[in-house]
């Protein structure tokens, strides 16, 4: 299965069901940063690039209602992490007949506004393209962004049975499959700079206002 190269055709899913815990607690995607909710931000540098989108969270979804946006849960009990909430946005894409997802974090403001098309692009020949977004790092080479993907949707019982086996960590179920790695530069603002802290929220303010 060759990906689409109609990027529009592709649905994008928020990943919102972190616990939040360095930020006590809630949504951080509702946190205000430069007047907007982070969350809207994201919203607006995915959109463009994406047909549908949802939110993978758990709780009341009536939180989100003014987004206007599906809300997707997880399938598998307990706290279980992105895979959970990639699983969730596989199985809502399959319903659509969508042969893959583009995923993001919540609570990355500065993403890249051509994260589609260069996910995409890097995985160009594989049968079932499995592609995770990366920077370059001193140290390692790269750096990869495990929720900052694309996604086979026929992957999701393999993902499903991995999830009912244990696994919860994104790189090692992504490698099983034979990750690619699409590599956006840094110049300025790091597009995968996620907030976790109320630091980083006040240092992302500084960013947004060009004091980075």
């Amino acid at each position: 299965m060759a990906p689409t190269t109609d990027t529009d055709a592709l649905p994008g899913v928020i990943l919102a069901g972190g616990r939040a815990q360095r930020m006590g607690g809630g949504d951080k995607g509702r946190l205000i940063l430069g007047g907007q909710p982070i969350l809207a931000r994201v919203i607006d540098r995915l959109g463009p690039q994406v047909g549908a989108m949802a939110i993978n969270a758990n709780g009341d979804p009536a939180r989100f209602d003014d987004l206007g946006l599906p809300v997707l849960p997880d399938s598998v009990g307990g706290f279980a992490g992105p895979l959970a909430g990639i699983l969730a946005g596989m199985d809502w894409a399959a319903e659509q007949g969508a042969r893959a997802i583009v995923t993001v974090a919540a609570d990355t403001p500065f993403l890249p506004r051509d994260l589609v098309a260069r996910l995409v692009r890097a995985g160009q020949g594989m049968a079932q393209p499995l592609v995770l977004a990366a920077t370059p790092d001193a140290a390692q080479g790269t750096l990869r962004h495990p929720t900052f993907g694309l996604w086979p949707v026929a992957l999701r019982d393999d993902l499903r049975a991995a999830l009912g086996a244990g696994t919860r960590k994104v790189m090692q179920w992504a490698d099983a499959h034979g990750a690619r790695a699409a590599v956006f530069p840094v110049t300025g603002v790091d597009p995968f700079f996620n907030i976790n802290t109320p630091q980083d929220l006040a240092r992302a303010e500084i960013l947004l206002s060009g004091g980075g």
